[in-house]
Formats: structure tokens, C-alpha cells, sequence
């Protein structure tokens, strides 16, 4: 029997679940007979060292596939018989339903996988996804952060946290409104990682994304804050966890989330849907606002293999377009 963990959807998953209801905000355990050559798949992911969440998003994935299959092949699944009219047809049956074009090029990308260590292990012949294109995605939008005015109103709210955790919170913020880390990366650092000095001071990822190392500057408003943070810990440093629960247990990823959206919900920011995610978006835009043309410094920053990733945010906004369009000369109307 596997247990597994479902973080993801809101719609009822038929076949698994069988009437439970799968939230967003829940992590709901399912109990399944999952297949050999299913654990034997998701072991050779976690020897290449896939992080947890993706492994546990390419399981859900593979499970919605064999849950639709059921619903339309009698026969029992065997992977060599994979074809890619299943494929197709899969993907046809996800863009029926409406679902964005990410969530079926991630459920695509599942079966790929798939299929990669099928043939690698002589289980298939023929890659069954060679012909099955990925939906065409909206490359034009630029990643959306927090104005001037939202970050100093978030800085309050972290400033103004109860039961003595302002230092903790609003150190939390900074170090991702200035560094641009991701909140793995947040959650993952010690005190070790962590050097300030009078003028100059850095972070070192130990193993971001990728698992590549980096280190990353920190500017005068991160040095401040972590210096009142970690003279609020009253702690030795070495590998102790440079952020913690009121308990004094490091807080792990969804922790440091929810903390953010606390923040932003008690700061009133409802024009976007802000996340902890959010502060690294709003960390890159503000670093093409003033060093434009600095991309390799960027994406070295933010711990980026391809520009192609980091020159997301030089793309013109929904507001800048918008603007551009009320200057054009045959806008007469207003």
C-alpha cells in the first residue's frame, strides 16, 4: 500500500477519491495500490535528486492519466503499449476541460519523463511523446510584483507583527524583497550561510534550484534587518536555522508562506494576489528598473540557467502597454 500526497486541485478527482474533495490549501493522504513500475519510476527521479514537490506533482499527474484511461480502456495499463493517439487524446480530453495550458504541458511532461525512463530501462521501444506538442503558452506577460507603495505598507505589517515576532517577520521580508530568494532557499538557510559586516555583508544558497550554489549580495536595508533579527534570536549561529517558529523550530516552506500571506492580507493588498513568490518577482523587476540591460547580472542573482527566464522581466507590463495605447496619436475618444 503507498501513501501519497495530493497538494493541488480543486475539482473531484474520479477514481481515487471517490467523493473527496481536493483543495489547494490542503494536503490530503490517499491511500493506493500503486503500480512496481511506478515506484520503480518515482526511485530513479529521487536518485536524481528531483526536488519533493515536483516528484509529488508528477505522481498526482500520472495518476490523473491512468484515472481518465480507466474511463475509456478497459484494458489494465501496461507502458509498452503506450501510444500517442493516447497522448492526444489525453490532452484533448484536458483542453475540453478547460484546463490553462500549463497544467497540460506539466501533465504532458509527467508521461515524457515517463516514457524517457521506459526506454532507458528497455520497457518501451519508441518514444510514445515524440509527436505530441506542448500547448502553445502567453510568452509575452511580464511576472507581476508589488509597487513602491505595497512594499513599504508589507514592511509595516511585518514591523507591527505580535507575540515578538516583528524582527523575524520583517527580516523574512527583506531578505527576499532585496536578495530575491526563493522561499525554499529561505527556508533552507542556517546561520552560517549568512555574513554581515559595517558596509558589505552576503547569503549563500547552499543549494538552490538545480542544486547550484551561489551567493548573493546584501544590500544596506537586508543587513539591517537580519542584524535586528538575529540579535532578537539571542543565537550562537553555526547550522541552527536562521528562521523559526515561536515554537524555535525552522519553518519550512509553507510556513514562511503563510506568514507572507498574513502579511498581505493584514496590509490590505488586493491588487494582485500576492505571495511569498511575490518578493522575488518584485526584487527582479525593480533591479531591471534600475540597472537596465544588466540581465547576466540578474539571472546570476537569481540563480537562472537561461536568460531566456530572466529576460521575462524586461517585457513590457499590462499597465505599460495600456499606457502606450492612450498616447497613440488616433486615440481620440478621451
Amino acid at each position: 500500500m503507498m501513501i501519497i500526497e495530493t497538494p493541488y486541485c480543486t475539482q473531484q478527482y474520479r477514481g481515487l477519491t471517490r467523493g473527496l474533495t481536493l483543495r489547494a490549501i490542503h494536503t490530503i493522504r490517499l491511500s493506493v495500490d500503486e503500480p512496481e513500475w511506478m515506484t520503480a519510476f518515482f526511485a530513479s527521479l529521487a536518485r536524481d535528486d528531483l526536488a519533493p514537490a515536483t516528484l509529488r506533482g508528477y505522481r498526482y499527474d500520472l495518476y490523473r492519466f491512468l484515472d481518465w484511461r480507466r474511463g475509456v480502456v478497459e484494458d489494465a495499463f501496461v507502458i509498452s503499449d503506450l501510444a500517442e493517439y493516447d497522448l492526444v487524446a489525453w490532452r484533448r480530453h484536458m483542453i475540453a476541460a478547460n484546463h490553462r495550458p500549463a497544467t497540460i504541458n506539466r501533465r504532458l511532461d509527467a508521461l515524457r519523463r515517463l516514457c524517457k525512463w521506459a526506454r532507458e530501462t528497455g520497457v518501451m521501444v519508441a518514444d510514445a511523446t515524440q509527436g505530441v506538442r506542448p500547448m502553445r503558452t502567453e510568452r509575452g506577460r511580464q511576472p507581476v510584483g508589488l509597487t513602491d507603495m505595497e512594499v513599504h505598507a508589507l514592511l509595516r505589517a511585518a514591523g507591527a507583527s505580535s507575540h515578538g515576532l516583528a524582527a523575524r517577520n520583517y527580516a523574512l521580508v527583506q531578505i527576499m524583497l532585496q536578495a530575491g530568494l526563493r522561499v525554499g532557499e529561505v527556508a533552507a538557510l542556517r546561520f552560517s550561510d549568512v555574513t554581515i559586516n559595517d558596509r558589505s555583508g552576503s547569503v549563500r544558497i547552499r543549494c538552490g534550484k538545480g542544486l547550484k550554489a551561489r551567493e548573493v549580495p546584501l544590500n544596506a536595508s537586508a543587513r539591517r534587518a537580519l542584524k535586528q533579527h538575529l540579535e532578537h534570536r539571542h543565537a550562537t549561529g553555526g547550522d541552527a536555522a536562521l528562521f523559526v517558529s515561536s515554537r524555535g523550530a525552522p519553518m519550512p516552506v509553507r510556513s514562511i508562506q503563510a506568514v507572507v500571506t498574513g502579511l498581505v492580507r493584514r496590509a490590505r493588498l488586493t491588487r494582485i494576489k500576492a505571495s511569498a513568490h511575490s518578493l522575488r518577482h518584485t526584487f527582479a523587476l525593480g533591479y531591471v528598473r534600475d540597472n537596465p540591460g544588466k540581465l547576466v547580472e540578474l539571472a546570476s542573482l537569481l540563480g537562472h540557467d537561461s536568460l531566456d527566464t530572466t529576460a521575462s522581466y524586461t517585457r513590457p507590463s499590462r499597465e505599460d502597454l495600456a499606457t502606450d495605447l492612450e498616447r497613440v496619436h488616433l486615440n481620440v475618444g478621451g
